[in-house]
């Protein structure tokens, strides 16, 4: 048999044994991804209200922290487009400048959730034994606890600011990024190339770090995108229960805090356009991590 034989007949053998190239399988991920209508659709309102952080305080027509006692709680008009608080400040300006300030400490906090989580998951689920043991006991201790009370406690003990915010969240949620990555690590574990990294006598952080996470950057990036929805939601109810972002920040969940004693005498919209603005970027974060999971599962 010749030798361009041997190399045509390798593809089938290939496809019939599941045995495909790597380089085959990102251009299918891909085309998942590009057909995904959840993950356009997600990255389409996180692109929004990402933009709106950015570019907001230039755009808006309204100052956002500006009062105007004479037009405090005016309805929806072509004048005040979402209507305006009890200070009379323009919501729709807030709305839009509050963005600002969860979409700068909701993905710091999932970020330093994400690296302190992925060592421990990686650390657990390498080197095993009592390391494992240990850090799973606590792990499950620390999940075991609402974390909302956790937030509050350790801001209480800590000190509200915007740092110890993002802290807080991203140290209450490693546990469960952890979780997630040492149960992934125990699938790589066993196979051949962390054998043969240890035979060429590579440290245990590089097998961890330049060996194993690579193949599992996938769950990595899946449970980074589910948390920063969480986080999202953690941080405007932290904002909402006094513990979070503090005033004068036209911050989303500090809005809905400062008004909604008066939903009562009708005024709906002092804390509905804040709220629909909320659940609009959790469900698009969510959107965005369902695409992605489809895509990495393809």
């Amino acid at each position: 048999m010749s030798a361009g034989t041997t190399t045509s007949d390798a593809g089938p053998l290939a496809e019939l044994t599941g045995d495909m190239p790597a380089e085959a399988e990102e251009p299918t991920r891909w085309a998942v991804l590009r057909r995904s209508g959840t993950f356009w659709s997600g990255t389409t309102i996180i692109g929004f209200w990402a933009l709106a952080a950015i570019f907001g305080p230039r755009v808006v027509p309204w100052d956002p922290y500006a009062t105007d006692l004479l037009h405090e709680l005016a309805p929806p008009s072509a004048v005040h487009w979402f209507g305006t608080d009890q200070l009379g400040r323009d919501i729709f300006s807030r709305v839009i400048v509050g963005s600002r300030d969860i979409l700068t400490i909701a993905p710091l906090a999932t970020l330093l959730g994400t690296i302190v989580g992925t060592t421990l998951g990686l650390a657990g689920g390498y080197l095993g034994g009592l390391v494992d043991t240990l850090l799973g006991r606590i792990i499950e201790v620390l999940i075991s606890l609402p974390l909302i009370i956790v937030a509050l406690l350790a801001l209480v003990a800590l000190g509200l600011s915007s740092v110890t915010v993002v802290i807080v969240i991203g140290l209450v949620f490693a546990p469960l990024i952890a979780r997630t990555v040492r149960a992934a690590v125990l699938g790589e574990r066993a196979l051949d190339y962390v054998a043969a990294a240890e035979l060429r006598g590579e440290s245990a952080l590089a097998i961890m770090f330049i060996e194993i996470m690579p193949n599992v950057m996938g769950p990595i990036l899946v449970e980074t995108t589910v948390r920063l929805g969480y986080a999202i939601f953690t941080v405007a109810s932290l904002s909402f229960l006094g513990f979070g972002i503090q005033p004068p920040s036209p911050d989303w969940g500090l809005a809905i805090a400062e008004n909604y004693g008066v939903i009562a005498g009708g005024y709906w919209w002092t804390v509905a356009f804040d709220a629909a603005a909320t659940a609009s970027l959790v469900v698009g974060v969510n959107l965005f991590a369902d695409g992605l999971h489809e895509a990495l599962a393809a």
